[in-house]
């Protein structure tokens, strides 16, 4: 029989004194006839009246009408603490797990489900489910996590196929104002830059960022000393925050994060589930509309907006940024190889190529690649491959002959016209003659600077003088001019008149 309330007891106990028949007291106390009924006998064994029970306790009722036989005692003899301290201990545990447990040893011992109702019945007693009222203090705390929702909303446009977007949110603690961003996947470099984002966003730095225990940030969960990921120390260091994670298996740690996860999941991710973006910046931009949107709603139990209260309690109370934007670094160590070119990610950076065998220290980040000797000198700064050329090459990294063979690597047929420009009218002549004779262009570069090579050991004006006489001759090719250059007895001269001789004829003769 399950017991009655000690308010429903003594009312029963009222009107039956008051000579009201079962049925009536039944339709009083909302109860069914034959609880009544029960009550009443129980009443009369224990010779319990109104009377009485107006002076005794709610325990004491219940108590004196509902007391167990001897022989099921040990049934009100759990230990409920035990009980809930080993669930605490040990997480693969369950209350079904310690009831069958409990079988064994007492096989007349409660119902699955009664055992289920008085434990949760002595939580409640015991305070195990109150929870304390957390006042957040303006600007100090930022709670960081990735939602556990996933859309596929992104096109490839090359393929077509969808790519999963992952959505990385920031909410300060007072007034809720949220940050959300989507990435192509959870790694760490995506944790760090939205952190990063979230900061820009809010316009300050708060006091403390409070992320879950994932990977990215807690190398290993401890609540009195958690070792946190060093690349999450970076940024720590660089914009002045603790971090602080959150308990494991403790959401309440993070409420304002867990609750506003829920919120952009019915407001933002359901309006984005239907659509469909070229680019995660695409993508990002919707979001940030749809969020400065969603902030200005009012609160259902809070006077004002998220954006409200943030404009006027939390963001006074932010620290400026630092001038300088966080950037995550990764930290490789190479040995120059004789190319002095060192690989990163499929791409190769050079350094000076006196630093060939020697090692060096790679610094990479999101946009560039520094490159640091053994004494921690900067040699070399490029901005970071992700498309193109393998090779990305300074020219002052390069020995004088690589950088002469990388000069003429790089000339075409209008730079050989120009240079030819430079030294003179018949020098341009010839050029573009030796080039226009070609069927692919490519041909006569090496021609080209064969020609144009002496300008620099015999002067410009006697390369312009042998170009005159081989544009003379009708034949302003190479070999002519290398042959004129070589020989200058082959100079033009005057022509001399022929001496008068009997056996010469006159030219007249042969028309």
């Amino acid at each position: 029989m399950r017991c009655e309330e000690p308010v429903k007891i003594m009312e029963i106990l009222r009107l039956w004194e008051l000579g009201h028949s079962q049925r009536e007291i039944a339709a009083s106390v909302k109860c069914a006839k034959s609880t009544v009924g029960e009550v009443q006998r129980r009443s009369r064994e224990q010779g319990l009246g109104y009377a009485a029970a107006s002076t005794m306790t709610n325990d004491e009722i219940l108590k004196r009408l509902y007391s167990r036989p001897i022989g099921i005692k040990a049934k009100l003899d759990i230990d409920w603490q035990v009980i809930h301290d080993r669930l605490q201990e040990n997480r693969r545990l369950n209350l079904r797990y310690i009831w069958e447990e409990s079988l064994r040893s007492e096989p007349n011992s409660l119902s699955y489900s009664q055992y289920c109702r008085r434990y949760l019945r002595w939580r409640e007693a015991a305070g195990k489910d109150i929870t304390m009222v957390q006042e957040r203090k303006p600007g100090k705390e930022l709670f960081v996590d990735w939602m556990g929702d996933t859309l596929d909303c992104v096109v490839n446009t090359v393929t077509g196929e969808l790519f999963t977007a992952h959505f990385f949110i920031a909410v300060l603690g007072d007034s809720s104002y949220p940050y959300a961003e989507a990435f192509a996947d959870e790694r760490e470099e995506s944790w760090l830059l939205g952190h990063v984002h979230a900061l820009e966003w809010m316009g300050g730095v708060p006091g403390v960022v409070v992320p879950d225990n994932l990977k990215a940030a807690v190398r290993k969960p401890s609540y009195y000393d958690p070792k946190l990921n060093p690349a999450y120390r970076e940024p720590a260091k660089h914009y002045g925050m603790a971090v602080i994670p959150a308990r494991i298996k403790k959401p309440k740690d993070k409420a304002p994060a867990e609750s506003s996860v829920g919120w952009l999941e019915t407001w933002l991710l359901e309006w984005l589930r239907e659509q469909r973006f070229l680019s995660f910046e695409e993508l990002n931009r919707t979001i940030r509309g749809r969020i400065k949107e969603l902030a200005l709603r009012p609160f259902q139990k809070r006077i004002g907006s998220r954006q409200s209260v943030f404009e006027t309690v939390d963001k006074p109370a932010l620290r400026p940024l630092p001038a300088a934007r966080y950037e995550h670094a990764k930290y490789l160590i190479r040995r120059v190889p004789d190319n002095y070119h060192v690989e990163y990610d499929g791409f190769y950076y050079s350094v000076p190529f006196t630093l060939y065998k020697q090692p060096v220290t790679l610094r990479i980040t999101l946009s560039m690649v520094e490159i640091m000797n053994e004494n921690r000198e900067r040699v070399a700064l490029h901005p970071r491959r992700s498309n193109g050329s393998r090779y990305i090459t300074e020219t002052a990294h390069m020995p004088s002959r690589h950088q002469h063979q990388r000069q003429l690597n790089r000339r075409d047929g209008d730079s050989y016209r120009c240079w030819a420009g430079t030294i003179g009218e018949n020098t341009e002549f010839v050029i573009d003659a030796m080039l226009r004779t070609q069927y692919i262009e490519e041909n006569a570069y090496r021609s080209c600077m064969g020609v144009l090579q002496p300008g620099k050991r015999h002067g410009s004006d006697r390369l312009e003088e042998v170009c005159k006489q081989a544009r003379s001759m009708g034949n302003p090719c190479y070999a002519t001019v290398k042959s004129l250059i070589q020989n200058p007895r082959s100079e033009l001269k005057p022509t001399k008149p022929l001496p008068l001789h009997e056996n010469l004829r006159d030219p007249a003769e042969f028309s």
